[in-house]
């Protein structure tokens, strides 16, 4: 072999050596970089500005639940960057995660201070030594579902029970075709079905048009005056057959801005539960006084009050404090939540203060206009029309 192939065959070894060098450190950077991958504790750049710029809470978590980065929601729940996961329930979904390490959403129970919430936790791997851990809460949306179909179970019930007893009304009327006295007498409790069963559904729809989107379409400078006095003449041939009577006192030419009927009605349902739940020979008041550009309008009665555990419930809809008495008095349920629905949309409060035994008193706020001339109210019927009217809508009217 002469001196150029030699030259040759070493410079195809040395290339050789030379290629395989660089594999091996190719090799050996790789293999640090996939080292560091596995245990480094960086955040990828761009995760807190991530996390800063979402509504929900959100942090990012090592494998010792050691908190790296947090979104500001994520304060009200007590994970800050430096602290760790208390919550065995989001421990657990994040080992599930990592052992897996197919991202997963539990529904589970956080305190936001000392308050419990129903959140939706979801839990993924960010590199295998992080993980991303975004949280819901969901209590609202929850109770506002519990709420629909709390609504729609209770509106079926209340339906079934006048188209029931309508059903069999009919029935025995049929049946006694042959007696007049009975015709009378089961004609006259199938009217009384038929009007609950239409007092029922106009209340129904006259709930959903509150709590609807829609702006009130006629609002206008009402006078309150003109208001308590629509309302309680409503009451007034209710009251005088329960031996009621209905005291007026308070402050008068107040403005608020509104829909009169609304009002009117919202005012007549507090008035039409205080007289249901009085004793006969009681006094119920109704009384107004202007307060912090306010006109508070209060209704109070010395009957049979609520019990502190309904207090929390009793503007939900179809609720009752006293079952029976308010089946028997024909009430619907939904009278209080049409008073609070009623007053929000005004921009208003409803508040309540009872005891038992002692009575209740219904305090509505809402915002006084100053320096206003209320639109002229309807045309007053006559005294004669209006018992006339008043005792035909009696037999219409009961108590929430």
């Amino acid at each position: 072999m002469d001196s150029t192939q030699l030259a040759l065959l070493g410079l195809i070894v040395g290339a050789l050596i030379g290629g395989a060098a660089v594999g091996l450190v190719v090799f050996a950077l790789r293999s640090r970089d996939r080292t560091r991958r596995v245990t480094s504790v960086e955040i990828p750049d761009g995760t807190d500005a991530v996390l800063q710029g979402m509504d929900d809470a959100a942090v990012v978590v090592d494998a010792s639940m050691l908190v790296l980065s947090a979104s500001a929601a994520a304060e009200v729940f007590g994970l800050r960057v430096g602290g760790t996961l208390a919550s065995d329930s989001l421990k657990l979904l994040v080992r599930g995660v990592r052992t897996t390490g197919v991202a997963a959403t539990e529904t589970m129970q956080l305190s936001r201070g000392v308050e419990p919430r129903l959140v939706a936790s979801r839990a993924s791997v960010i590199t295998p030594r992080l993980t991303l851990i975004v949280i819901r809460d969901i209590t609202e949306r929850e109770r506002v579902e519990q709420m629909r179909r709390d609504f729609v179970a209770n509106t079926s019930h209340e339906l079934k029970t006048p188209v029931g007893a309508v059903t069999l009304l009919a029935e025995a009327i049929d049946s006694a075709a042959d007696d007049p006295d009975q015709v009378r007498h089961f004609a006259g409790r199938l009217t009384a079905e038929a009007l609950r069963l239409g007092q029922l559904t106009s209340r129904i729809m006259n709930l959903s048009r509150l709590q609807s989107a829609d702006d009130i379409a006629e609002m206008r400078d009402v006078a309150v005056d003109e208001v308590v006095t629509a309302a309680i003449e409503s009451q007034g041939i209710t009251a005088e057959a329960s031996g009621i009577t209905i005291a007026r006192g308070g402050e008068r030419g107040l403005v608020v801005r509104g829909d009169r009927q609304i009002l009117t009605e919202a005012i007549g349902n507090l008035l039409a539960n205080a007289v249901a739940y009085s004793p006969s020979g009681a006094q119920v008041g109704i009384g107004v006084r202007e307060a912090d550009d306010t006109v508070e309008i209060a209704v109070a009665d010395h009957g049979i009050g609520i019990h502190e555990d309904d207090q929390q419930r009793i503007f939900e809809r179809f609720y009752r404090a006293d079952q029976a008495r308010s089946r028997r008095t024909g009430g619907t349920g939904l009278g209080l939540s049409i008073v609070k629905h009623a007053v929000q949309r005004h921009g208003g409060t409803v508040e309540l203060w009872s005891r038992p035994g002692r009575g209740s008193t219904f305090t509505i706020r809402l915002p006084l206009v100053r320096g206003a001339e209320p639109s002229a109210a309807p045309k007053r019927k006559s005294k004669k029309s209006m018992k006339a009217a008043g005792a035909r809508a009696s037999a219409k009217r009961g108590a929430l």
